[in-house]
């Protein structure tokens, strides 16, 4: 099978993937739209189907009935021309029909007016005229809004107006529907944002325990909410548990193998110092420091998190930790500069990053005259930058110098003192922290190491 064709959408898939661009992220916005869109659209088809079977239909009757009335008194008043004034004719309309009947002699049906927006009432009234009277009419369905006026021609000069209530010729009431219906809705739909909200409180609370653990820090999580939720938060609790006990045994092997190593170690110096001193002794002597110096670097890079895989995260001074690092290079004859930015204050295990700092500064020290130091805490990121004026290290092997046990020799002055892992272990630590490091190009001209922390 072709690698294309698994990348093959189809028009649904193509169509779904543009509607998923739009849609919210959050799972708290995605449960409230997959509970709200069936309501509005049920609620849209029952109020459409109301309207256009129940209220048309109600509409129509009324309408049908008031044009009967109008048409009766029509035939009543021709069928009595003695009565010229109407006076019985407008009584009878008044006491049994609820109409307001008045016969106008000498004048004719006024201009047609606007049609109404919501033209149910004026279509379907009109239609009743034409079909039972069948005579020329005037309407009006806006001009009063509790009334309907009906002017209808009875002859050259004499026009019978009739006016109706509204609600005798139009469902008036059926909004009361429509309001039950929407505010049910409502209710309803707070209910459920109510009840949503506690069950996706429990997810959020599992993902800040999650974060923080990648960060090395310590929050209070107990399993809350449903089964399902429970039973993550039980899983991710076992796999904290897991973790830290096998960090523990680890952490375990290594201080016995360092003890042991070290005791060796001390025999060999202690055998040197009883040893009749020559050039010979001296290359031993040196020979033996540079094991102690790699044993350390092995063993923290072994242990993880810079050898500080125990320690909580709290709040620390920033400031302090960095002038301890100008301090230290300023003591090794390199011309240091500070720059802080943005609150001193971040939280981090201070053992482990103030080994971050130090094999920043180490490293810029060894291959640089110069170095200028610079952190901003401006936002809820710490962006650290530690800049020297060496050689520097070619883009392309940038990445490679964070593998442990890599020394370049041609970009920087090899390290004859370190074992390779100064930068991995600084990976580590800022990594540990949620964090990384990166390796640009310094402004000085050399090397600049960029450390980015969420604190």
């Amino acid at each position: 099978m072709k690698i294309g064709a698994a990348l093959h959408y189809t028009p649904l898939d193509r169509g779904m993937r543009w509607l998923g661009r739009f849609l919210p992220k959050g799972l708290y916005a995605r449960a409230l739209i997959i509970i709200i869109a069936p309501v509005i659209l049920l609620q849209s088809v029952v109020a459409y189907v109301f309207m256009e079977r129940h209220y048309e239909l109600v509409t129509r009757r009324l309408s049908s009935a008031v044009t009967a009335d109008i048409a009766a008194l029509i035939q009543i008043y021709e069928s009595y021309p003695q009565d010229r004034e109407a006076t019985t004719l407008t009584r009878i309309a008044s006491e049994s029909l609820q109409l307001d009947v008045d016969i106008l002699h000498n004048t004719d049906l006024p201009p047609p007016g606007p049609k109404p927006f919501f033209s149910v009432l004026d279509e379907t009234l009109s239609n009743e005229l034409r079909r039972q009277i069948d005579r020329p009419y005037w309407l009006d369905t806006v001009g009063r809004s509790n009334y309907v006026e009906v002017r209808i021609k009875l002859n050259q000069d004499t026009v019978m107006r009739v006016l109706a209530r509204r609600s005798q010729a139009y469902a008036s009431n059926s909004h009361i529907f429509l309001v039950w219906m929407g505010g049910s809705s409502f209710v309803l739909l707070g209910i459920a944002i109510l009840f949503l909200r506690n069950q996706i409180r429990p997810i959020l609370r599992l993902a800040e325990a999650a974060e923080a653990l990648g960060k090395g820090r310590e929050i209070e999580f107990r399993p809350r909410g449903a089964r399902e939720v429970r039973q993550a938060g039980h899983a991710f609790l076992e796999m904290k548990r897991r973790i830290e006990r096998n960090m523990e045994q680890r952490t375990t092997m290594l201080n016995g193998v360092s003890h042991d190593l070290r005791t060796i170690l001390t025999r060999f110096k202690l055998s040197l110092a009883l040893m009749q001193q020559g050039p010979e002794i001296e290359d031993l002597k040196r020979d033996v420091d540079e094991m102690s110096r790699m044993l350390e670097g092995y063993l923290a890079f072994a242990r993880g998190e810079g050898g500080d895989a125990g320690e909580t995260a709290c709040e620390t001074d920033l400031r302090q930790l960095l002038e301890e690092a100008q301090s230290d290079a300023e003591r090794q004859g390199h011309v240091t500069e500070l720059d802080i930015v943005g609150d001193p204050i971040i939280t981090v295990r201070p053992d482990a990053f103030r080994r971050l700092l130090f094999n920043l500064v180490s490293n810029a020290a060894r291959h640089g005259d110069r170095i200028e130091i610079s952190a901003n805490h401006e936002t809820r990121w710490l962006t650290l930058h530690v800049d020297d004026d060496g050689p520097g290290i070619p883009a392309d092997l940038r990445e490679e110098v964070f593998k442990p046990f890599v020394r370049l020799d041609e970009a920087r002055n090899q390290d004859e003192g370190g074992s390779g892992l100064g930068l991995a272990i600084a990976r580590d630590i800022a990594r540990s922290h949620g964090g990384d490091i990166s390796l640009t190009e310094s402004p000085l001209g050399g090397l600049r190491a960029t450390v980015r922390l969420p604190a």
